[in-house]
C-alpha cells in the first residue's frame, strides 16, 4: 500500500447563522442564488437544507502509479463507498472508496485503456475551525491509501477499451447493440472487437457487484466484484446517438439525434430502498438543443427498476431537469447526481475552469439540489422517440413541468477554500482547485446532536495530467501536474429517512 497524507486534526463543532434565499430556479432564468458561504440554508419542497461548509481535503499525487504500472488518474470520474466499510471511531471516520477512471490519458486522442476500478482506503478527521490551515496541514484532514486495482472484461474475458467507438456490435446473447472499437485497428490488443467504455458513474451494491454508467453508449453496465460484465441497460431511442438513421457511438462529433458527444450518462445514483437506479445525461439531447451550450439546458433523468437482478431492468420514470446557466446564458453541464430522499437529488454542475482546465478562475462548481416531486414523468411518451423533441432549440415544451433546481454547496467559495490552503484563480499551482469535479458520495456523521448531518465527498478528474505520467506502459509528459483532489463537506439533509444512507452503504 502507498500512503498519501498523514494524521488528522481535532474535530470541532460547527455552528451556522447565514441564511440565503432558497427560491426555486426558474426554468427561464439564470439561477440568482449562489451558495457562496459556509452555513447556507436553502428550502426545497418545504424542507430546509444546510451547507455547513468544507471539513476535509486530501489528494493523490499526479505521478502516482497503480499496480498495473499506469498512472493513477481520472479517478474523480466516479466514486462510491465500498459496501460495509464506513466506520466511525472517536471523531474520525474511515472506510474504502471504490473509484473509477474514465477512458484514460487522451490528450492526443483516445487510447486502448482497459476499464478498471481502484480501491482507496481513507481516514477522515474533520476540521471545522475558522482558522486557515496551510496546504500541507490541510491534506492531513483526509488521508488516502491506495489498496488495489481490478481490470474489467466482457464476454469471453475480452478486455474492454477506452478507444472511441468505431464499430457497432449487433445485439446477441441477451445483450443489446453495443459500441466497440474496430478490431482491425493496429492498437487493438486482440482480434476481437473491444467493448468501449468511458465510465462516469459507479454504484457499489451490497452483493459486491457494481453498476457503471458510460458516456459512449450511453449505457449502464453491471460488473461482478472481480470485473466481469454481467448486465447491460440500453436507454430509449431518443437518447441513443443516430447519424443518417444509423447508430453511431463516436464521441468525436455530435450525432443527428440522441446524446451529444461526450455528454452521456455522467450521473448515476441508486435508491436502495426501492431498488431504483437513476441515470442523468450531462446535458440535453441533440434534438432538445444539445448541439449548443446556449440551448442545452434541459437534460433527462431516467429511472430503472433493478431490484431483481435476474429480471431485465425496466424503465419506470423519466423527467426533465433544468440545469443552471452561466452569466453568458450557457449551460453549466452536470457531472454527477446523488439520491438524497424520494424525489430529491444532488446534482454536481460546473464549468471547465480551474487547475488543468480552460482558465484558472472557476465561476461555477456546485453540488445543487433538485426535486422531481412536481415534474412531469415522460417515460413511455412520444418524447422517447427522437422525432418528437421536447425542447426545440432549447425551448421547453409547454406540456412538460421540469424539476425544481436550487443552488446549494459552492465548491469555489473563497473563504472555505482558504481554510484548507486552497484558492480559485491565479496563480496556477498545486493549491489551485482542480477543474473537473465529477463525483459525489454521502455518509452519516453519526452526531446525536445533529442526526440529519452527512458528509458529502467529492473528487476531481485530473485527466491523468502529469509531467511524469505512464499510459499503457509508455511514459508521457503532459506539461503540467494536476493532483487528484478530494473535498469533504458537512451538510444537513432533513428529508433523508433516518438510517437510510447508512443502510445503503452498509454502515449499520
Amino acid at each position: 500500500m502507498v500512503f498519501f497524507s498523514g494524521v488528522g486534526v481535532p474535530v470541532l463543532l460547527l455552528s451556522w447563522a447565514v441564511r440565503l434565499n432558497g427560491s426555486p430556479v426558474s426554468t427561464e432564468q439564470t439561477p440568482s442564488t449562489s451558495a457562496s458561504a459556509a452555513s447556507v440554508s436553502v428550502v426545497l419542497d418545504g424542507v430546509t437544507y444546510v451547507n455547513k461548509g468544507l471539513v476535509g481535503f486530501g489528494l493523490i499525487p499526479s505521478n502516482f502509479k497503480e499496480s498495473t504500472g499506469d498512472t493513477l488518474g481520472g479517478i474523480g470520474s466516479a466514486i462510491a463507498f465500498k459496501f460495509g466499510t464506513w466506520k466511525a471511531t472517536n471523531g474520525s471516520f474511515s472506510g474504502t472508496l471504490v473509484v473509477h477512471p474514465d477512458r484514460g490519458f487522451n490528450v492526443d486522442g483516445t487510447v486502448d485503456y482497459q476499464a478498471r476500478q481502484h480501491e482507496i482506503d481513507f481516514v477522515l478527521s474533520p476540521y471545522t475551525a475558522a482558522a486557515n490551515l496551510n496546504f500541507t496541514a490541510a491534506q492531513k484532514t483526509l488521508q488516502l491509501t491506495y489498496r488495489n486495482t481490478v481490470l474489467q472484461v466482457e464476454r469471453n474475458n475480452t478486455k474492454t477499451s477506452g478507444l472511441d467507438p468505431a464499430a457497432v456490435r449487433p445485439a446477441q446473447s441477451g445483450f443489446p447493440v453495443v459500441p466497440t472499437a474496430d478490431p482491425q485497428m493496429p492498437i487493438a490488443s486482440t482480434s476481437e472487437p473491444h467493448l468501449t467504455i468511458d465510465a462516469e458513474g459507479i454504484i457499489a451494491n451490497a452483493d459486491g457487484s457494481f453498476w457503471i454508467s458510460d458516456e459512449y453508449g450511453p449505457y449502464i453496465y453491471r460488473f461482478t466484484s472481480d470485473g466481469h460484465l454481467i448486465q447491460t441497460i440500453q436507454p430509449p431511442k431518443a437518447i441513443l446517438p443516430f447519424i443518417d438513421g444509423q447508430l453511431d457511438f463516436t464521441s468525436d462529433t455530435d450525432p443527428d439525434t440522441g446524446r451529444a458527444g461526450n455528454q452521456g450518462f455522467e450521473g448515476l445514483t441508486f435508491d436502495a430502498s426501492t431498488g431504483t437506479l437513476y441515470a442523468m445525461l450531462q446535458s440535453a439531447t441533440i434534438q432538445d438543443g444539445g448541439d449548443d451550450k446556449s440551448t442545452s439546458r434541459f437534460t433527462r433523468l431516467l429511472a430503472y427498476n433493478v431490484a431483481n437482478p435476474a429480471v431485465q431492468a425496466v424503465l419506470t420514470g423519466e423527467w426533465i431537469v433544468p440545469l443552471p446557466l452561466s452569466s453568458k446564458s450557457n449551460t453549466e453541464a452536470c457531472s454527477e447526481i446523488h439520491f438524497v430522499s424520494p424525489g430529491i437529488f444532488l446534482a454536481l454542475s460546473r464549468d471547465g475552469d480551474g487547475h488543468g482546465g480552460d482558465d484558472n478562475n472557476s465561476k461555477y462548481k456546485q453540488a445543487d439540489l433538485f426535486s422531481i416531486s412536481k415534474a412531469t414523468d415522460i417515460h413511455g411518451s412520444k418524447f422517447d422517440d427522437p422525432a418528437n423533441p421536447l425542447a426545440v432549440k432549447g425551448k421547453l415544451d409547454k406540456s412538460i413541468v421540469p424539476a425544481t433546481y436550487i443552488s446549494f454547496v459552492n465548491f469555489v467559495d473563497a473563504t472555505q477554500l482558504a481554510r484548507f490552503g486552497l484558492h480559485n484563480g491565479s496563480p496556477s499551482d498545486q493549491t489551485l482547485i482542480d477543474a473537473k469535479w465529477e463525483s459525489l458520495a454521502l455518509a452519516p456523521v453519526n452526531d446525536s446532536a445533529f442526526p440529519d448531518d452527512y458528509f458529502l465527498f467529492t473528487a476531481a478528474d485530473n485527466d491523468f495530467i502529469s509531467t511524469q505520467g505512464v499510459s499503457l506502459g509508455v511514459p508521457f509528459n503532459a506539461g503540467l501536474d494536476v493532483d487528484n483532489q478530494f473535498l469533504v463537506f458537512r451538510v444537513t439533509l432533513p428529508s433523508v429517512p433516518r438510517g437510510s444512507i447508512a443502510s445503503s452503504i452498509g454502515a449499520l
